[in-house]
């Protein structure tokens, strides 16, 4: 270990050579992680909001629709990460025309936070007093003004909250997907740390990940208390 530390310190090869391989690691993380939670918050929260809406006595009940978008999240949530990416690899090609890599691993990586995401967003919504949704129809208010102007900023700390959760779910779900081609920090965990036994690029990749999720809560615990009206 005192070894470990004073080659860690002393040696500017050494570190060269760790930013070498980690810094484009991050890199690939990042840009997994950013795309990946853009396209899954946008469209989970698109089916969560319609989740909600379409349940029983609310502003656009609707069983059938409900039901079906209901069972296709919950089928989507059942299935472990590892055997939706090697599922997804088709589509993954389809889309961006390859099946490894960065990019790639930003379909599955959707695709699976999607649900998450969906049933978040109705679990938030239905924290919601029901009466000032009430007092919004009895007021004349339309389906699309209640639903931007007093649903979701109603619901914005426990909306963020889940967004926070979703975004750090999704960094774990990058390094797994790291693991079969995906790039990342987890990639890089597998082939240095793993299989050629690189102890010190494993510790460094860990406390890299351990920073990336102290970072996005500490950013959302902030946007929580800024939106929390109580």
């Amino acid at each position: 270990m005192i070894d470990f530390i004073r080659e860690s310190l002393f040696s500017s090869a050494y570190r060269a050579d760790i930013y070498k391989i980690i810094s484009p690691a991050i890199g690939s993380t990042v840009y997994m992680v950013f795309f990946s939670s853009l396209f899954s918050i946008i469209l989970g929260s698109i089916l969560g909001i319609i989740l909600y809406i379409t349940q029983k006595d609310n502003i656009l009940e609707n069983k059938p629709i409900n039901s079906i978008i209901g069972t296709v999240v919950n089928i989507g949530r059942s299935i472990p990460f590892v055997i939706l990416m090697i599922a997804v690899f088709p589509l993954a090609k389809f889309i961006v025309g390859t099946s490894i890599g960065s990019t790639a691993s930003i379909v599955p990586l959707t695709v699976a936070a999607v649900p998450f995401v969906a049933r978040m967003i109705e679990t938030s919504l239905n924290e919601l007093d029901k009466g000032v949704i009430e007092a919004s129809v009895s007021m004349g208010a339309s389906e699309a003004e209640i639903i931007t102007k007093v649903m979701i900023p109603e619901a914005a700390p426990s909306i963020i909250s889940s967004i926070t959760i979703t975004i750090i779910n999704i960094i774990g779900y990058s390094a797994m997907a790291g693991t079969i081609g995906g790039g990342g920090l987890g990639d890089v965990c597998i082939r240095y740390g793993y299989q050629r036994s690189r102890t010190d690029i494993l510790i460094y990749s860990v406390i890299i990940m351990i920073v990336m999720v102290q970072v996005i809560q500490c950013i959302g615990n902030f946007f929580v208390r800024k939106t929390d009206k109580r």
